[in-house]
């Protein structure tokens, strides 16, 4: 890796301000940083670091500062940051503290998963006889299968009445997008089966069904019903559903105007008959309803999801740029109300 990169910038900035910077074909920050010409490439053409130019034949130019957001993207890449949250750094839209939370405890969930690993292979070479079908039976006996979740969360369900007062047929729609993307996966990998396991410690901490139950979770069945049976309401959120695993196939970014419609299809259901989704009211009830969801319990199971499915990572990772986007908009009408009017 080019290591006097950073230095270079610095002095470059002390530099006269008004002197043209010096720029780097796509080749050459290849070699500079010890990296391949099609990722960099790549790195451009989804947005997380574009060239500052283009010569006259339409090739990339890079200057210093380019170059090192290059050189911070790779280290970062190599903690194994996901291309989410590395954007979300660069944009400023994410604390580095944050990220940094997030991506420690996502390690941790690797760390425990090798560790499983590690465990049954110790006792399959312990094992005297046909260790190859021990093997086989204890991996099946410790996997977290489908029917195993499924009783988990009912029984969760059941016995902490998260659903009380909420008709029978609108219970299935509250977990759709967690049953569809967590319990209901036929195959899990050792870091999903870990992250599931942490799921579950969480799930029955008194603290999280409390903090789930202080989000009106289940009181959004009323806003609904005016508007949708809820029939209507599985068959809209299967189809949300189906457009994102194409969004993920195609890597598609969470601030991508494809997402971002998805997003707001979804959030409109929220809206009765006798409201626009945009209507300031709406948005506030919204907003709040959305603040309420940040406590550290509901937090960490988002990113412990996220682990499980691409499409939660990619539908959590869109809800808070649209739940950005809508703080915005209600900024920008608030400042226009308050406008004094000729």
């Amino acid at each position: 890796m080019y290591s006097h990169t950073e230095t270079e910038l610095k002095d470059q900035e002390g530099m006269d301000s008004n002197l043209p910077a010096q720029t780097f074909t796509i080749g050459e920050v290849a070699k500079m940083i010890g990296s391949k010409i099609r990722t960099i490439r790549y790195y451009d053409e989804i947005g997380l670091v574009k060239s500052t130019s283009h010569t006259e034949g339409k090739h990339r130019l890079y200057t210093m500062e380019d170059i090192w957001r290059l050189e911070l993207t790779a280290t970062l890449r190599y903690l194994d940051f996901g291309i989410e949250d590395i954007s979300q750094l660069l944009s400023g839209s994410l604390s580095v503290d944050k990220a940094l939370d997030w991506q420690m405890e996502s390690l941790s969930i690797q760390v425990n998963a090798l560790t499983h690993m590690i465990s049954i292979l110790q006792q399959a070479k312990q094992q005297q006889g046909d260790s190859m079908r021990y093997l086989y039976d204890l991996v099946q006996a410790k996997a977290s299968n489908v029917e195993k979740r499924k009783q988990f969360i009912a029984e969760k369900v059941a016995a902490t009445e998260l659903f009380d007062g909420v008709p029978l047929e609108w219970q299935d729609p509250m977990l759709y997008f967690f049953n569809k993307c967590i319990v209901q996966q036929e195959k899990t990998t050792p870091k999903q089966i870990a992250a599931w396991n942490e799921l579950q410690e969480i799930i029955n901490d008194p603290q999280f069904i409390k903090d789930v139950k202080n989000t009106g979770f289940a009181s959004s069945t009323k806003e609904l019903q005016p508007r949708y049976d809820a029939d209507t309401w599985i068959k809209k959120l299967d189809l949300f559903y189906v457009q994102l695993t194409q969004a993920v196939e195609k890597k598609k970014s969470a601030d991508s105007p494809e997402v971002q419609a998805i997003i707001e299809e979804t959030l409109s259901l929220y809206a009765n008959t006798e409201e626009t989704f945009y209507n300031e009211d709406f948005l506030k009830s919204y907003l709040d309803r959305a603040e309420q969801t940040r406590t550290p319990l509901i937090e960490r199971i988002d990113r412990l999801c996220a682990i499980m499915s691409p499409q939660l990572n990619l539908l959590a990772e869109a809800n808070l740029v649209f739940i950005q986007n809508l703080q915005r908009k209600l900024e920008l009408d608030n400042q226009t109300s308050e406008q004094p009017k000729s």
